[in-house]
Parts: structure tokens; sequence; C-alpha cells
């Protein structure tokens, strides 16, 4: 299928990447596609997409790697750059590119996006203060204490003003489809989504990280929005009766439905997401212990202690262990340090 190209008489935008050492390739790739697919069925060069990398040796966390590169001059004519971002963004973020960052946000005319981390590597050249973002689900809570004034959230991906951010994954697809609808209607759109089999085009505002289990049926929706409350009261817990009643729904059925769905109670299951909540914080931030009892809703840091160890079999000092000095970087405004995003 393709749409006749008079319908489309809009001049090339240029789409630049900065591919960052270790970075996703399906988040990558994604938005180039979306581009691909769309420049075909428009019959009409629409986008064109370039690639920047400022070390021969870049390789995307799947190990593969491109020839073909342009120059940083290059990337001054471009209408959008989006730096793409993996694991280890911080390290992968070295000083050229958080000059070259600040030099390309300087330009009036050039939009700048980050996907998967690629958030990070724009908070960390200070280009995102006041700013909402996405980030991926698992870089999420690290993020939010290192950067105090980037808006980080949970959505699949942000439109916020000259800053295009995406969490990663399948949903670089959703952004760039989004902005194909904006800049080119609902129809081409759609039918690009079509194509990749794409069942519908995902809001910015769809949270990223759902809970799924293997049978959902009847009352799994009460289900769904407990664990919902949970999730946004980690720090400030609510008592099983509180959630039951905002769901509402009485305690015994709440609980027979956690039973049902999750195969542990509703405690366990607020337990469980405190405790991982935790374990990301002592591996991502250097918040001390009893920082980190706090932050997860714990009254003493012994009782912190005690449940750490009962649910992963060591200790919260232990997870805390020295890693690799040069994975770290600082946090704002506490002078630590946090690592391995």
């Amino acid at each position: 299928m393709s749409i006749p190209n008079h319908y489309y008489q809009h001049k090339t935008q240029k789409i630049g990447f900065i591919l960052l050492r270790g970075f996703t390739m399906l988040s990558f790739a994604s938005v180039i596609e979306v581009m691909r697919m769309t420049n075909y069925l428009s019959q009409n060069e629409l986008y064109s997409w370039h690639i920047y990398q400022d070390q021969e040796d870049i390789c995307a966390s799947n190990g593969l790697r491109f020839e073909n590169s342009i120059s940083k001059e290059e990337l001054f004519g471009c209408d959008i750059v989006f730096v793409c971002g993996g694991i280890h963004v911080q390290t992968a973020t070295t000083a050229s590119i958080k000059q070259l960052l600040q030099q390309l946000a300087a330009q009036e005319n050039i939009i700048l996006g980050g996907l998967c981390t690629g958030s990070i590597a724009l908070a960390l050249a200070n280009l995102m203060d006041g700013y909402h973002s996405a980030v991926h689900w698992e870089s999420l809570p690290a993020a939010k204490e290192a950067f105090l004034k980037v808006k980080f959230g949970e959505q699949l991906y942000v439109i916020d003003k000259d800053r295009y951010t995406c969490s990663g994954g399948t949903a670089s697809i959703d952004m760039m489809l989004q902005l194909v609808r904006i800049q080119h209607g609902k129809a081409l759109a759609t039918s690009v989504s079509q194509q990749f089999v794409v069942e519908r085009i995902r809001e910015a505002s769809t949270t990223q990280y759902l809970v799924y289990t293997e049978n959902m049926g009847p009352g799994y929706e009460y289900v769904r929005a407990a664990i919902e409350l949970m999730q946004a009261n980690l720090d400030e817990i609510l008592s099983m009766q509180e959630i039951a009643n905002l769901i509402p729904l009485s305690l015994r059925q709440m609980e027979r439905l956690f039973k049902r769905y999750c195969h542990v109670s509703p405690a366990q299951y607020y337990l469980r997401l405190r405790l991982q909540r935790a374990k990301e914080l002592l591996a991502q931030t250097s918040m001390s212990i009893m920082q980190v009892t706090v932050a997860c809703g714990f009254s003493t840091s012994s009782h912190f202690s005690k449940a750490f160890r009962n649910y992963y079999g060591y200790s919260p000092r232990e997870q805390r262990k020295p890693t690799d000095p040069s994975l770290t970087y600082k946090v704002a405004g506490s002078g630590g340090v946090i690592s391995n995003l």
C-alpha cells in the first residue's frame, strides 16, 4: 500500500543520531524503520537519517557496528538529533559528547532527543533541567535521585518543547509514529503502524512498565489498581485496609484476588516491591543504607536489613560492594555517586 506523493510536499527532515558506546539497537533501529516506511508509503523523502560516532570502535550492546558516519559538523544541519544510549551511559557520555550536545543545544533550530538512556546523557550535559523526560524503567529510580531538576516520569515517551525523549525498546516506534502523525497526518501514521503489525499507536501518557500475570480474569483490574497504589507509595506505606478502601474492595476480597493472580498476599507483594526498589537504589546510587531504609518505607535499618536478607539471601551491605569506579557519576546535591545504569 502506498499513499500518493502529492499529499506530502514537505521538505526532507534531517534526523541525526549520536551513537554512544553500548547503545540499544532496538530503540535506535525502531526510529529508523518508521522513517523508512514513512518515506516508502508517501513515495517521498520525508525523512533522512544520519549517524555520528565520535570513536571508530563504537558498537551496540549486541556487538553490531556501523561503518558509515557523518562528521560532527554535519550534525548542525539536522532538524532533530537523538542521543542513543544503553548500558553504562554515564561512561559512554564522554566530555567531548557533552560539549557537542551543549553546542547543538545552543542552536535555536535543532531539537535534541534521547532514546533509552539517551535522556541521561542529555542530563549529564545539563540540558534537561526543568524538562519532563522519559527514561527506561530500570534506570528511573536512580535517574530521579541523580538529577533533581529533571522531571523524569514513567511515560513511554515525552515531547516537551525542544526535547524529545523515549524510554527505549518498542516505545521508540510509538514516539516516531506520533511525530509522523503530528507532521504528516493520522492516515500516514496509521498506514505505517499497519505495515509493522502494530495494533495501536500508544500515547505518550501510557505507563511503560505494567504488571502482567499469566492468567488475567475477573477481578484482575482490582489487583492492577492495588499494585499501582503500592508502586506510587513505596516510601510512605499504605496499610492493606487503606489500599482495599481506595480500590475499593473488601480486604478479604483483595487478599483472595492477590492469591489467585499473584500467588502471594497483598502485604507480601508490597514488601517485594519495596525490596526491589531498595536493591536498585543500593546498586545504582550512593545513598546510605539508612537513606534507602527511609526511601523504601522501613521504620528501622535493622528491620530493613532482616527483610532484605530474607528475600535476597544476602545483606544490603553485601549488595553495596564496590563496583568499577569508572562506572559512576555524581548524584545531584549529595556528593555521592550513581552507578551501573
